[in-house]
């Protein structure tokens, strides 16, 4: 955790652009369970207004992969989105399949560096 209280500095940013619109939001204030043997996941954001959560995202692993498909099949109406600091990252040096690229696999959408005001 850093000393401003986020993780990261992209969700530093975006949080403090979100502020700068006026958006509304919660950072880190939910906690969804998912799987058999349970596991607590913690969205980075929570737009009230439209019922959005928001994971930021710079670098995006298996593990994440996994989890948030695991989230999204036990929670099929929770309207989960994610924000990277680069969409076109693959997903590793072997794979050619970006970021953007699985969200749009799996059906979530996402966005690139920012929360569009679409969103809000």
């Amino acid at each position: 955790m850093r000393r401003d209280g986020f993780r990261s500095g992209l969700e530093a940013s975006i949080s403090a652009a979100l502020a700068r619109r006026g958006v509304v939001f919660e950072y880190e204030k939910h906690k969804v369970v998912y799987t058999s043997k349970p596991h607590t996941y913690t969205p980075d954001l929570y737009i009230p207004s439209t019922g959005i959560f928001v994971e930021i995202k710079g670098y995006f692993t298996g593990k994440d992969r996994t989890k948030h498909l695991r989230v999204k099949e036990q929670h099929p109406d929770m309207d989960l989105r994610f924000v990277f600091s680069n969409a076109s990252n693959r997903l590793s040096k072997a794979s050619k399949t970006t970021y953007g690229a699985w969200c749009d696999r799996h059906g979530f959408l996402w966005a690139e560096k920012t929360v569009p005001e679409e969103w809000t």
